[in-house]
């Protein structure tokens, strides 16, 4: 396990970015797969969301940015499971 002096403190906070900003969409997700609906979810929002964030997995890759990365890999899944909902329940 590494040691916070050895990831180095701006890693660190890129890991509690986006930490915090991938779990922004939990509630999103616990909510739709609960509720089995997507009436007031913008199609169009989260597929653009989604370019977006493997974008920045792709830009993350190329500079080795372990924080960009996971957190815009997580965040991905999640927004992708949010359109996969929306375009099996409409």
């Amino acid at each position: 396990m590494l040691k916070i002096s050895q990831m180095g403190w701006t890693t660190l906070l890129g890991f509690a970015a986006g930490t915090l900003t991938t779990l922004a969409y939990l509630p999103q997700v616990v909510k739709t797969w609960r509720s089995k609906s997507t009436r007031d979810i913008s199609a169009g929002m989260f597929v653009t969301l989604c370019s977006g964030l493997f974008l920045w997995v792709l830009y993350g890759i190329s500079i080795s940015s372990a924080p960009i990365v996971v957190t815009n890999i997580v965040s991905f899944v999640l927004g992708t499971i949010i359109v996969v909902f929306k375009i099996k329940n409409g």
